[in-house]
């Protein structure tokens, strides 16, 4: 049976409610995605996962970006939707979160600031 894109975004918005983003793993190295962000080295993407904006940086960006494919994954499976509707979700609550100033690349490819 199709799940209808409310009851979608329903169920997946509850999974955001029930999974505070300070749940993400988070990379122990020196620049967090916040430090990442806040510098402009990187930005975050319409789909949940970060993009390089200086090559310096695309190490760390992928380890961050595999620990969130890993979450978006599992909650995906848990919810019974895919992993890029789990991302997307992921992406408007990350971006609600992000300080003023950070780089967000949308769907079109186009850089802004917040």
């Amino acid at each position: 049976m199709r799940m209808r894109r409310r009851d979608l975004l329903a169920r997946l918005t509850g999974l955001l409610c029930a999974l505070p983003l300070a749940a993400l793993p988070t990379v122990a190295h020196a620049q967090s995605a916040e430090d990442l962000r806040r510098s402009g080295q990187a930005g975050e993407r319409f789909d949940g996962y970060m993009e390089v904006r200086e090559s310096s940086v695309a190490g760390v960006v992928a380890q961050i970006n595999a620990q969130r494919r890993e979450v978006y994954q599992r909650r995906a499976q848990e919810q019974g939707v895919s992993v890029d509707q789990v991302g997307r979700v992921f992406a408007q609550e990350i971006i609600r979160k992000a300080a003023v100033g950070t780089w967000i690349r949308d769907a079109g490819g186009n850089w802004s600031q917040k």
